[in-house]
């Protein structure tokens, strides 16, 4: 399978596009190969690109005044990362975002993207759906850190991400979960402790 057939296919089970609107739309996304502990996004340098997920994982935090990292957001395979509000208004980033995985990434810059959109409405429809998942999945994790325990976003999270809650070091999944890095080890303890 070449490196482009993942992301044809994630376009293809959302907007239905010809064979010629395909190549149309691939054209624009570059392979690149970044090392793990790379950086594809650093604070006040803009977001370039927004990057598509052909293998490897791939963390975003920003580093608050005392030193300490909290995660925003994973991304594995299939999935999109970028500094969002950098990305779309063209302005410094404020987040890191690093390989934690030698990975293979397909990248559109934000004026390929912008002339894609003019150029089709199918494109649109497709930036469009993206944009509202991801929206409705930050207001799903925000309302959970409201509402829920510790406990209760650690199983969540487990259950829904089961390819990313082992993959990631568990300083990054206790950051991005709100929680302490000891907090987070008691909790998988305590549950191998029940399994066993």
């Amino acid at each position: 399978m070449t490196s482009t057939q993942p992301l044809i296919d994630h376009i293809r089970d959302r907007v239905s596009l010809t064979p010629e609107e395909i190549q149309e739309f691939m054209a624009c996304f570059k392979v690149t190969k970044i090392k793990k502990r790379q950086f594809i996004i650093q604070p006040d340098f803009v977001a370039k690109y927004r990057n598509y997920v052909v293998n490897g994982a791939f963390r975003a935090y920003v580093v608050a005044d005392e030193g300490e990292e909290h995660t925003i957001q994973f991304a594995v395979e299939d999935w999109w990362i970028s500094d969002y509000s950098s990305y779309i208004y063209q302005q410094p980033a404020s987040m890191f975002v690093m390989a934690m995985e030698d990975s293979t990434i397909l990248q559109i810059d934000f004026e390929s993207e912008q002339k894609l959109k003019a150029a089709n409405p199918k494109f649109e429809t497709f930036f469009r759906i993206m944009a509202e998942r991801s929206f409705a999945g930050m207001q799903r994790r925000l309302i959970g850190n409201l509402t829920k325990t510790a406990e209760e976003r650690f199983t969540e999270f487990e259950q829904q991400y089961p390819q990313i809650a082992n993959r990631v070091p568990q300083y990054a999944l206790a950051s991005f979960l709100g929680m302490t890095t000891q907090y987070l080890s008691k909790l998988r303890n305590a549950r191998l402790h029940k399994k066993s």
